[in-house]
């Protein structure tokens, strides 16, 4: 099974005023081709789909539209997307019923049931090969606020915080290997600040799970593979747990990161590669010298750019 891990787009991203809907176009349509020429069997993004909690019409047209297109062109591609801290849960919500009649798997929280137990079955998702078995089991857990947390049993010294997300995460991978049969994969979807995480300090906000209540991997040892969103630059914190990063420089700072998506693929249930796709840069960003306008001006009129169409 061959799977694409990618996380952070941004949809409705602003930089410095400037539209990037261009960009984000580009990159959907680039990444289409990538499932397509590289056939993917499940698509993975790991939160944060939008810039903000209340994107813009055009951000939400973006995500549906690429949704429907890769419905169409790929009829048996699973696709499952968690909401980040950028997101709203309950707008990734509301079309959850009508996105499942289509097969896509769109999570923006969790969920319990009266007695405050945490409702696991639409936090595990089966992904399925070209010959329809299932070849993995995917635990879709959201960014994690502190209002979704009930943490039991604290000792002396423990972080409330950090104990509540282990909780959630060991009763969700708990229950993913219950179902995983030898040959099947576990893997662990999350949005969260983990410790030794390299931060974007002009783009990243700083979250549940960042600073003082920075996330140790072990948190992931059930998984065979786990998918990360929230930190821009590419990384991986421990064995088996990385971070895509974003497909777009999202700050000036980001400007030198290597942008990319992750394929990763199992072969009888076990992490068999992974290789990092670079993301193409749809408009390059170039930082002119700052130390005079003078010589800014000069930058400006050495620059050797290709000739291209204005966008509108």
């Amino acid at each position: 099974m061959k799977i694409l891990h990618t996380a952070d787009w941004h949809l409705g991203h602003q930089l410095h005023g400037h539209d990037r809907r261009f960009e984000h176009d580009a990159f959907l349509d680039w990444l289409a081709d990538t499932i397509k020429t590289r056939d993917i069997d499940a698509l993975l993004v790991a939160g944060d789909l939008f810039d903000t909690a209340n994107p813009p019409a055009s951000a939400w047209q973006q995500l549906y539209r690429f949704l429907a297109r890769l419905r169409a062109e790929h009829p048996a591609l699973e696709m499952v997307l968690i909401g980040g801290n950028h997101d709203s849960p309950s707008k990734l919500d509301a079309p959850h019923e009508l996105l499942r009649a289509f097969d896509l798997h769109l999570v923006g929280s969790i969920s319990r049931d009266d007695e405050g137990r945490l409702e696991t079955e639409r936090l595990l998702v089966p992904l399925r090969g070209k010959d329809g078995e299932v070849a993995a089991w995917c635990a879709a857990v959201p960014f994690l606020r502190s209002s979704d947390l009930r943490p039991d049993g604290l000792g002396e010294g423990q972080d409330r915080l950090i104990e509540g997300v282990r909780q959630v995460y060991e009763a969700v991978l708990s229950e993913g290997r219950a179902r995983c049969h030898p040959d099947q994969a576990l893997i662990a979807m999350g949005h969260a600040y983990l410790a030794a995480g390299q931060l974007s300090e002009l783009s990243e906000r700083r979250v549940l799970g960042g600073n003082q209540h920075a996330l140790p991997a072990e948190l992931f040892a059930a998984a065979d593979y786990t998918a990360l969103g929230h930190l821009h630059l590419a990384q991986s914190p421990a064995e088996g747990v990385h971070y895509s990063g974003s497909p777009l420089p999202l700050s000036l700072a980001e400007a030198n990161y290597n942008h990319q998506v992750l394929e990763v693929t199992f072969e009888g249930g076990k992490l068999a590669r992974l290789e990092r796709i670079p993301v193409p840069r749809a408009v390059e960003m170039i930082r002119l010298p700052q130390s005079g306008l003078d010589e800014a001006l000069q930058a400006i009129e050495a620059l050797a750019l290709p000739a291209c169409p204005q966008q509108a």
